[in-house]
């Protein structure tokens, strides 16, 4: 916002040399002094305190100099004129400092929301074993850094466990219920010994909190979740998808393998379906492979014609070398930072929903 107040900046002063360059263009009986009321106004929000007052003065001046050239300034026409220009000046300075008020509190909502993305999300380990972790939250709106997406990973006495998963609905319930998916996963994570023990453990924190909330998002509160575990070797991946989008295999070669599930199951806490067993998937994670977990506002980012952002499609270009450990910080925060400007210019600015992208890299010996 900084930025661009700097550019218009010079907006204010733009005005006044317009006003009189187009006076002393045009014949005396046409006058564009009255211009100058708009150079205070538009001085409210591009310009500080001082600056505004500046622009008012100087508006006065050159309001009563074009006035003059063409005699057109006199004791009643001119004062009031004058005296115009003096409100306005004093207008623009309550504007500007109710919309510094404004900023300020936005400042405010925003330091407040980051200490809540750091408590509910907290920074992932970047490096556990041979495996290089990155995560990274896309808000759709800019004031709100943390919805209902959520991530979470755990190194445990049975390998390294991932949870990625998205809430229902938004708002201060879905950062509650996340909150609880989250912590409810750190406990399941260090004690069940297998994945269906962890789901199960998960399922029922779910549903508890649900009961604690009551209302609709007890009868209708969901969580799509993927849950990973790798092997301490991390040669092995086990997975159970309920309801989430697939992750992706990226391999050194550019190659890009989606993992959809074998068996399809519903969300988490959706109980009113019925009991169901949480399938487990194997797969082998070879050494330099990374495997890319996201939430849906990544596939459902739509450009201005509709069309769908495809991950699948769109990694072997960005990556066209291979998705190799030779960039700065590693292969899945690059990852992550290159997908995540993709899906911007995809969608012509920040995408319509919240995203969580976590990338998991096994690094070659």
């Amino acid at each position: 916002m900084d930025r661009h107040r700097g550019a218009w900046a010079i907006l204010p002063w733009g005005i006044l040399v317009l006003a009189v360059v187009g006076d002393l263009a045009t014949p005396t009986d046409v006058t564009t002094a009255p211009l100058t009321v708009a150079a205070p106004v538009a001085a409210a929000t591009v310009l500080s305190l001082p600056g505004i007052v500046a622009v008012g003065v100087t508006a006065m001046i050159v309001h009563a100099f074009l006035a003059a050239i063409d005699h057109t300034f006199g004791w009643h026409h001119g004062l009031a004129n004058q005296l115009t220009l003096a409100g306005v000046t004093v207008l623009a300075v309550g504007i500007n400092r109710m919309l510094a008020r404004r900023e300020d509190g936005l400042r405010r909502v925003r330091r407040v929301s980051a200490v809540v993305q750091q408590a509910v999300l907290p920074t992932p380990p970047s490096r556990i074993g041979d495996l290089r972790i990155a995560a990274r939250y896309e808000p759709a709106e800019e004031e709100g850094l943390i919805g209902g997406d959520l991530y979470a990973v755990r190194h445990s006495a049975f390998g390294t466990r991932v949870l990625i998963g998205d809430v229902r609905g938004k708002g201060l319930d879905a950062v509650r219920a996340a909150c609880a998916d989250v912590w409810a996963f750190r406990y399941a994570a260090d004690h069940a010994r297998d994945l269906p023990e962890l789901l199960g453990m998960l399922e029922a924190a779910l549903l508890r909190e649900a009961e604690v909330r009551g209302g609709l998002e007890e009868e209708e509160g969901f969580t799509t979740a993927l849950v990973v575990e790798f092997d301490p070797d991390g040669e092995t991946v086990r997975v159970i998808n309920r309801g989430h989008p697939a992750p992706l295999l990226l391999s050194v070669d550019a190659t890009v393998l989606d993992l959809p599930p074998a068996e399809e199951a519903p969300p988490l806490g959706m109980t009113a379906l019925g009991v169901w067993e949480s399938p487990v998937e194997s797969f082998r994670l070879p050494a330099g492979a990374t495997l890319l977990c996201f939430t849906d506002g990544l596939t459902e980012a739509r450009d201005r014609h509709g069309r769908f952002y495809d991950p699948v499609a769109r990694l072997p270009h960005l990556f066209p070398h291979g998705f190799t450990g030779r960039h700065h910080g590693g292969i899945a925060e690059r990852l992550l930072h290159v997908l995540a400007a993709d899906v911007r210019r995809h969608c012509g600015g920040r995408p319509q929903d919240d995203q969580a992208l976590l990338a998991v890299h096994r690094a070659a010996p």
